[in-house]
């Protein structure tokens, strides 16, 4: 068994899986009320949850998985990108267990992580395919043709998309995750309700910065009773312009590079709207869209291991 250990983040994670990609166990402490009432992530605040949450959940997924640590055979561990004393605290947890039981550790990558997420049971994806990922902080292309990683072909010069649902959830007075809250009120509006830009830079890349600006133009000039009633509208329009911009750009990525295959991976991958754009694509559960340590788990079969005490000097970064 091979025991996942995710904290790159606000979500302190633990996950056993086979060799084979079964998951016995997947679980995710989440502390959005944690942050809600700052609006975002504080970074501070969540490495301290994550020393108070790091060793309860892996007994609860041990728990789960019915399994000991005398049965791990593999400790996977995210050491980057993200947080540094968030990961930093994973990572020490994931050095004391493996050292403690000899065993060997995986560093793995967060992104990769992601796109392994895709190769799990019970329908795991063959590559090669075009990947789509796209989170709160990374919005990247990638070029997959073996598990073992993939080639980045396009990303963002500015914002990632999440970080633009986030912002334009804030501009619409929506609540704390921003993404989530912007899809639910899209529902009820109308996406053709405002002509907000797509930006269409050369090559595979993408930017978000306009239509952001084209968000908070369109609120200033709204009185305020005009806002609430067209709240939705905005929502929905604003929506459908990210989404937009993603699957044109995915569907090009895999035309020029001859992929067959889209998938898509991330936090919003969790949107219905791209969802919805992409029906013939590989789309990851939505379990499995956020951050979690069965995706770490599983990137963690495709990467060569440390073997003790090799890793006991490893270090986490912060930046891809």
């Amino acid at each position: 068994m091979i025991l996942g250990i995710e904290t790159s983040c606000d979500e302190t994670a633990a996950a056993v899986i086979t060799r084979g990609g079964e998951i016995r166990a997947n679980v995710v402490a989440s502390q959005v009320a944690l942050h809600a009432r700052f609006g975002g992530v504080v970074p501070e605040v969540a490495s301290r949850r994550h020393l108070e949450l790091v060793a309860p959940v892996v007994r609860e997924a041990l728990g789960e998985a019915s399994a000991a640590l005398e049965d791990v055979q593999l400790v996977a561990v995210t050491h980057g990108p993200g947080l540094i004393g968030a990961l930093l605290v994973g990572l020490s947890a994931a050095k004391a267990l493996a050292w403690g039981r000899g065993l060997p550790l995986v560093p793995v990558d967060h992104l990769h992580g992601h796109v392994a997420s895709l190769y799990l049971e019970p329908d795991p994806l063959e590559p090669p395919f075009l990947g789509l990922l796209a989170t709160g902080g990374h919005t990247l292309l990638l070029d997959v043709q073996d598990r073992a990683g993939y080639r980045a072909v396009g990303t963002t010069i500015d914002d990632a998309a999440g970080e633009a649902f986030d912002k334009g959830a804030r501009l619409l007075g929506l609540g704390y995750p921003g993404g989530a809250a912007l899809d639910r009120l899209a529902q009820d509006g109308d996406p053709e309700a405002f002509d907000f830009p797509v930006a269409r830079i050369e090559g595979l890349d993408f930017s978000f910065s306009g239509v952001k600006t084209a968000l908070l133009y369109a609120v200033k000039k709204l009185e305020p009773a005009e806002l609430e009633r067209r709240r939705a509208d905005l929502a929905a329009s604003y929506q459908r312009a990210i989404v937009r911009a993603l699957v044109e750009r995915a569907r090009t990525a895999a035309a020029q590079l001859g992929h067959e295959r889209i998938a898509v991976v991330g936090g919003v991958a969790a949107n219905s709207e791209l969802r919805a754009s992409l029906p013939d694509a590989a789309l990851a559960p939505l379990a499995l869209c956020t951050d979690n340590a069965a995706m770490i788990a599983s990137a963690g079969r495709y990467v060569e291991p440390l073997a003790p005490p090799t890793y006991l000097d490893l270090d986490a970064y912060a930046a891809a």
